[in-house]
């Protein structure tokens, strides 16, 4: 998102793995979806980290930010990497709005780290746990925050205010996935999201958003979660739900900055 987001569609490539993983990790294969490994013609993920480093022990995990000059990973970390590309490419790209304002950083990495423990990892601390008691707390913090949440977003057009914000696309990801996935394979079914009438406007904005729907691949995301495993053995992904995200919103009662 924050490469079709900052304009970097010419500075920074780009290959998708698959949504399902072989028994050697993510793959990049002629699925729907996906994308050939444009650089070196990997058929693994891993192959890049071993280009990076051979003796590399860590777990092979995507997103990754190559670099095509030293020939190693710069990050594969999601929240750092957006960091990178919200200001490191300024000079390069068309003008596009900052994300992290040096003004609202304090608030912005306040509401982060809110979201983060109990939105963003809360699902899968649900979704993971092994025991009823592990499960019902995570379930119980996933659903307070998004209450909360509610609240935020019945007062204020976006997470910091009137300004669109970093905040706001990373939770955007998990709310995004949480009808069509979290809330069944996940057990964090106690309402969905669209059933929240602030957080699904809110939603449909940030999907309308210029670019976005471009770049998100819903079916991909099901199968991605549904694949073959312990939770899934036949990996027989839901048809549903049937979400419409072009609907018309009311975020609009709200003012938003100019700039955005």
């Amino acid at each position: 998102m924050f490469r079709k987001l900052k304009h970097l569609e010419d500075f920074i490539g780009l290959s998708i793995v698959a949504s399902t993983r072989s028994d050697q990790g993510w793959t990049f294969t002629g699925e729907e979806g996906c994308t050939e490994d444009h650089l070196y013609g990997a058929t693994y993920m891993h192959e890049l980290y071993t280009r990076a480093d051979p003796h590399v022990t860590c777990r092979v995990t995507v997103p990754v930010l190559w670099d095509k000059q030293k020939e190693t990973i710069v990050n594969n970390e999601s929240s750092e990497i957006i960091r990178m590309l919200n200001d490191a490419f300024v000079d390069l790209a068309p003008p596009s709005p900052d994300y992290y304002p040096e003004e609202l950083r304090s608030e912005i990495d306040e509401i982060n780290d809110f979201v983060y423990e109990n939105v963003n990892n809360g699902v899968y601390r649900a979704g993971f746990a092994t025991a009823q008691e592990a499960y019902e707390e995570g379930y119980d913090k996933v659903f307070a925050a998004l209450d909360e949440i509610e609240e935020r977003l019945g007062k204020q057009r976006y997470l910091v205010g009137d300004r669109l914000t970093e905040a706001d696309w990373r939770l955007f990801s998990t709310l995004l996935r949480f009808d069509l996935v979290y809330y069944g394979y996940f057990k964090c079914n106690r309402q969905h999201v669209y059933e929240y009438p602030n957080i699904w406007n809110y939603t449909l904005e940030l999907y309308q958003h210029p670019g976005i729907a471009e770049v998100t691949n819903l079916e991909h995301i099901k199968k991605g979660y549904y694949s073959k495993g312990l939770r899934n053995p036949f990996g027989i992904v839901p048809k549903g739900p049937d979400l419409d995200h072009l609907q018309l919103h009311d975020r609009e009662r709200f003012p938003a900055w100019a700039a955005n």
